[in-house]
């Protein structure tokens, strides 16, 4: 009996795995992420100008409204602008929280997960561009402050170390507020617990003297990390005293900066495990 023959199978070959795409190198991915939160910031000018007229809107209140009866010489606005300035820093990087928080709702940074980049860049974009709009911003209200009368007394070197302070400060209360943003469920609870934070200023001697609060609220004024900041930089455009209060001011600086990143790192690692 002839057995028919068959011709053997071709075994099917494995398709070729897929070439991993190279990571990529330096700060390209930062960079990209830097000029992509401010093509939104830029899109979004209502936060912008919010951050802006806010501050300027409490300084001539302070100044026009309130500034004769605090002290009737008219030499209030030299005392509120150090304030002010701390005051517009929080309003500019409270927007931070919001924007973290609405990458996470849509789901872009798991996206991003999936390219060759480091998953901290997003969040690097967001603090960079932060603090970049925080100086312009800055830059206003002193300006604003110089036309209602307030009158610095700085040299260049103190200018120099009033930028380095500011945009320090900045740079840590926007970790800060990204972190919340990662820790919010959602971009109406990261604007509610970044709010918070903005009160900050009013328990310091950012607008009045510690000494005029009573005995009670006095220590905790004194001991806040605001109140070390505000007075050297109101000694560096002032020429007010200062003793200890730049070691403090930076001090307080780094540590919320220092905390602020362990926590986001953990809160990025934690929340994007879970998707």
């Amino acid at each position: 009996m002839n057995i028919p023959m068959t011709a053997p199978r071709a075994v099917a070959s494995a398709p070729p795995s897929p070439t991993p795409r190279p990571r990529l190198r330096g700060f390209t991915a930062e960079s990209v992420f830097v000029g992509r939160s401010l093509r939104h910031s830029l899109r979004d000018g209502e936060s912008l100008l919010m951050a802006i007229l806010l501050p300027v809107m409490l300084m001539l209140m302070f100044t026009w409204v309130f500034g004769g009866a605090i002290d009737p010489s008219g030499a209030y606005v030299d005392y509120v602008v150090p304030g002010i300035i701390l005051t517009c820093a929080g309003f500019g990087a409270s927007s931070t929280a919001v924007y973290v928080a609405n990458d996470m709702r849509t789901g872009v940074i798991d996206r991003f997960r999936t390219m060759p980049l480091r998953a901290g860049a997003v969040l690097t974009g967001h603090v960079v561009a932060s603090v970049l709009r925080n100086l312009f911003a800055t830059a206003i209200v002193i300006g604003v402050g110089i036309l209602v009368g307030f009158r610095p007394t700085a040299s260049l070197v103190e200018w120099i170390a009033l930028t380095g302070l500011i945009a320090l400060y900045i740079l840590a209360i926007t970790y800060l507020f990204a972190a919340i943003g990662l820790a919010a469920g959602s971009p109406e609870g990261a604007n509610g617990y970044g709010f918070v934070l903005l009160f900050l200023p009013y328990l310091s001697s950012a607008f009045v003297p510690v000494a005029s609060m009573p005995a009670w609220l006095q220590p905790v004024a004194a001991h806040q990390p605001i109140t070390p900041i505000v007075e050297t930089i109101r000694g560096l455009l002032t020429d007010a005293p200062l003793q200890g209060e730049p070691w403090w001011a930076i001090g307080w600086c780094l540590v919320i900066l220092l905390a602020a990143v362990a926590w986001g790192a953990w809160l990025f690692r934690r929340k994007s495990a879970r998707r």
